[in-house]
């Protein structure tokens, strides 16, 4: 707090200094569409070299008034949504009129963009295929997570059913080989939130919140991504924050309606004068979730900050973000399969609903064993996915002056937290897993008396689970990364050259144990055993110090630093008013060091009583007296060339080809303990696209031709316990509209993907969990303050696995939302998810059933209804 207290007092006495003499102006004016209509709650904002200095929003009749003491010339711009931007320059003082007319463009192709580009510059301008979201338009597909926004953005392949984190992302047919997002960066502000978008139970989504800070998305899709950021060769997506140019400020309070849920978000912002703006915003939460865990699940929240001074030639910023929070991580559950591979029925098991239920229960509320140093340890299973971060950041950008520019954003964040989750390492037959437990643990289980945990009482469930307790320790994800770029501008020429620099850790001690539990998807109850002479073989339900069902694989502790240099230049040129060409290089540089530790079998008095139990007798531990050196290092190059060529004012083709590449971090070299000699660590992608984008006059499209090519070296899953190794190749087509009739507006977008396997035992098979059609519409109807709304969001069919045998079935889910204008600034809304509870499979963990008969297999669905309502004040 004093280090924040200090921060924000430095900046206002910044604020103080000014090298420029002030002079006073008032502007007003009124802004209205291309029919005559006056626009209510249009931004009016003063730019000076590209940053917002102050503002404010058109009333009911379109009319605004804005002073402010800032030296002529400036430039004012208005903005709206689903309207083009409009601005014009102020070279007088005193008292100014300025009226706009805004033409409509509900795809937002006039809208600049700044993520993933050469140089900052419209859609319709722009050689990259680019979706800019606002939060008015990600409340219409009623998100739950950060992961179900994205399932909106074309191209963009969100596996959303994992709750608020550890979710798989892709693009366009690149493939999900391990999880999380190898080849897609998660950005804050322009920098990553991890330099690695898919260690293994360190996701970057875990540690991403939105909340009311959020002024929009971007999100690319190929183009120059691979050349702009770090292991992002398939695109960028960036959360960009809120900055106070504009007062105003939310509350809102979210509840569930039909499950246990309460959150409240709120943010204000506002000039303070003298160049200076800050904002503030956060969340708090609390309730179980959508989906039945028994208990507190979600509880936590976070705080960000920034404070902003513009200056005649640029702009200086802070920043500041406190998370901590915890919410409940799915994993793969039971579910009932028949039929055949190629047709066949998924459902949920009685008593288990696939889109409801989960093994997290009242009764599993800790888990108990070792820690990565041999203490003894009991962690709270509500911690679940709990992220805790403290970051502090700064950026800059001034104009030098002869065409000279430079920019640097920066960020220190200390990261840290753990992964809990229960995972069903195996299900079936109440005997089937009574045997798999004598096998894995060797002991004669013939005859084996079974009783809950909790009471006693017998059990004689038909139905049985064997949880492994994915529980993970993230002790050091910290991070400082920094990107600085020099520019320079020649006539129609501008020439960036830049570098970035990094360090992450990747600190982390896997500790798993096992239980048996029934098949039940609302408290399910823990199983003891007990042998036919009377030998107690578990404790509260669990079994083993470990997981001997996977042959004790996972008791391990790693520890590295990945150190990053990256230096890149780009070129672009406007070779006439109609074609634009850009070229960009970048190549990577790591350094990795650190230690690792596999796993050991002991005979330990884990719970201290003196005696040594039947599941003291073999207990994994982290092996501290052999511990292996990480030493070794990466590079790869990165290259992208595109051009732009405008057929006429409101449309324009571009066409790319690039190739970039991702190292790896932990699955490299997870569990493997080989960490020395691994060559180059990393995987290469190759890119095309061909693309056409067009204004109409209530709308427009967006539409790109794909070509991916992928090239990988392998990585470790740990729910498979498999090295994924293949080549891939995409072919595919893109296509996002958005029109507006008025009252009546649609967005939607659609991809169908071509992919297949190119090398391995499975060439020319698709890749796993890949669907030839992804497809969201978004419909909506506004009238007076009042607005209703459905979101369409689906795929076809994929294959759970490589080899191509089981079908995962296409699915559609339908949300729903309405919003009520109370009064002025006080609104009501309902939103609802998954109105028809469907299921649909996102991942299997088997990859083929027995046909004709019913099967008990591992998967994760999309959650199930929920619906909410929220009372929101806006000021």
């Amino acid at each position: 707090m004093k280090n924040f207290i200090l921060t924000i007092c430095l900046m206002l006495l910044l604020s103080l200094v000014s090298n420029v003499v002030a002079q006073s102006v008032t502007i007003s004016g009124t802004v209205t569409d291309d029919s005559g209509d006056a626009l209510s709650g249009a931004t009016v904002v003063v730019e000076v070299e590209g940053a917002s200095r102050a503002g404010t929003f058109t009333d009911e009749e379109g009319k605004y008034q804005l002073g402010v003491d800032i030296p002529v010339p400036f430039t004012l711009m208005v903005t709206y949504i689903g309207y083009s931007p409009a601005e014009k320059e102020i070279d007088q003082t005193g008292e100014v009129k300025a009226d706009f007319s805004l033409s409509s463009d509900a795809l937002g192709l006039d809208e600049v963009v700044v993520t993933g580009v050469v140089n900052p510059r419209s859609k319709l301008n722009s050689s990259v295929s680019i979706t800019t979201l606002k939060p008015e338009g990600i409340n219409q597909s009623s998100p739950r997570t950060t992961a179900e926004i994205l399932r909106t953005i074309p191209g963009i392949r969100s596996e959303a059913s994992g709750g608020d984190g550890n979710t798989n992302i892709t693009v366009r047919g690149v493939p999900i080989s391990a999880g999380g997002s190898k080849y897609l960066q998660l950005q804050e502000d322009g920098l990553p939130v991890f330099l690695f978008g898919d260690m293994a139970f360190a996701t970057s989504d875990i540690f991403l919140r939105t909340d009311a800070n959020l002024a929009r998305v971007e999100a690319i899709r190929g183009g120059a991504a691979s050349t702009m950021a770090t292991n992002s060769p398939a695109g960028i997506i960036n959360f960009i924050s809120k900055t106070g140019a504009v007062e105003g400020g939310s509350v809102a309070t979210t509840f569930g309606l039909d499950y246990n849920s309460l959150r409240t978000d709120f943010d204000y912002g506002s000039p303070l004068g003298n160049g200076v703006s800050f904002h503030i915003g956060g969340f708090l939460r609390s309730g179980e979730g959508p989906r039945h865990t028994g208990y507190t699940a979600n509880s936590g929240g976070q705080l960000k900050a920034n404070l902003t001074k513009t200056f005649k030639n640029g702009y200086a910023r802070v920043y500041l973000k406190h998370l901590n929070d915890r919410t409940a991580a799915y994993m793969p559950m039971p579910i009932q399969v028949s039929g055949t591979n190629a047709n066949p029925t998924w459902e949920s098991i009685d008593g288990f609903s696939a889109t409801q239920g989960t093994p997290h229960s009242v009764y599993l509320q800790s888990n108990f064993g070792l820690g990565a140093d041999g203490e003894r340890r009991r962690v709270d299973v509500a911690d679940g996915l709990h992220p805790k971060s403290n970051s502090v950041g700064a950026e800059f950008s001034f104009d030098l002056g002869d065409g000279w520019n430079i920019q640097n954003r920066s960020r220190l964040s200390s990261n840290s937290g753990r992964f809990l989750a229960p995972f069903t390492a195996s299900v079936g037959t109440t005997q089937a897993m009574v045997d798999a437990v004598a096998t894995a643990t060797g002991r004669d289980l013939t005859g084996a008396t079974l009783t809950y945990a909790h009471d006693g009482a017998p059990y004689t469930g038909e139905l049985s689970q064997v949880i492994h307790m994915f529980d993970t320790e993230l002790k050091n994800f910290d991070n400082l990364v920094s990107d600085t770029k020099l520019s320079k501008t020649f006539d129609n020429v501008t020439v960036n050259a830049g570098f970035f620099k990094a360090q992450q850790n990747v600190n982390m001690a896997w500790l798993w144990n096992s239980y048996l539990m029934e098949v039940k998807g609302e408290n399910a109850g823990l199983i003891n055993i007990m042998t036919a002479d009377s030998m107690h073989i578990s404790e509260s339900g669990q079994f083993a110090y470990g997981v001997p069902v996977w042959g004790n694989c996972c008791q391990v502790e790693f520890n590295s630093k990945y150190n990053l240099s990256a230096p890149y230049a780009s070129i672009s040129v406007e070779a006439n008013e109609n074609l634009s060409i850009d070229a960009s290089f970048r190549y990577d540089m790591g350094r990795v060091t650190g230690v690792g530790a596999g796993g050991a079998q002991a005979t330990l008095d884990v719970n201290n009583d003196g005696i040594i139990s039947p599941i003291e007798e073999s207990v994994s531990v982290v092996n501290l007296a052999q511990k292996n050196p990480v030493n070794y290092d990466y590079s790869y190059a990165s290259y992208s060339v595109g051009a732009n060529y405008k057929l006429s004012s409101d449309q324009a083709i571009f066409v790319r080809y690039s190739h970039g590449g991702s190292a790896k971090a932990d699955r490299a070299i997870f569990p493997s303990g080989s960490y020395l000699s691994l060559g180059n660590p990393k995987d290469l992608l190759d890119q095309a696209e061909l693309g056409w984008k067009k204004k109409f006059k209530t709308g427009g499209l967006f539409v790109t031709a794909f070509y991916a090519g992928t090239t990988e070296e392998g990585g470790f899953e740990a729910t498979t316990q498999m090295v994924i190794e293949n080549d891939y190749q995409a072919l595919g087509l893109e296509v996002e509209g958005a029109f507006d009739f008025g009252d009546f507006q649609v967005r939607g977008a659609l991809t169908y993907t071509n992919a297949e396997i190119t090398s391995g035992d499975n060439m020319g098979n698709t890749p796993r969990r890949q669907p030839d059609l992804m497809y969201n519409l978004i419909p909506a109807y506004t009238f007076g303050d009042h607005s209703i709304g459905l979101s369409f969001i689906g795929q076809t069919d994929a294959f759970a696995q490589d080899d191509n045998m089981l079908v995962m079935p296409g699915y559609t889910i339908v949300n729903g939302f309405v919003n009520i204008g109370i009064t002025k600034g006080l609104s009501l809304s309902l939103n609802a998810n998954n109105l028809l509870d469907t299921i649909g499979i996102t991942e299997s963990e088997e990859g083929a059933i027995t046909e004709g008969q019913i099967n008990y297999i591992r998967a994760r669905s999309i959650t199930g209804r929920s619906i909410s309502g929220t009372i929101r004040y806006t000021f």
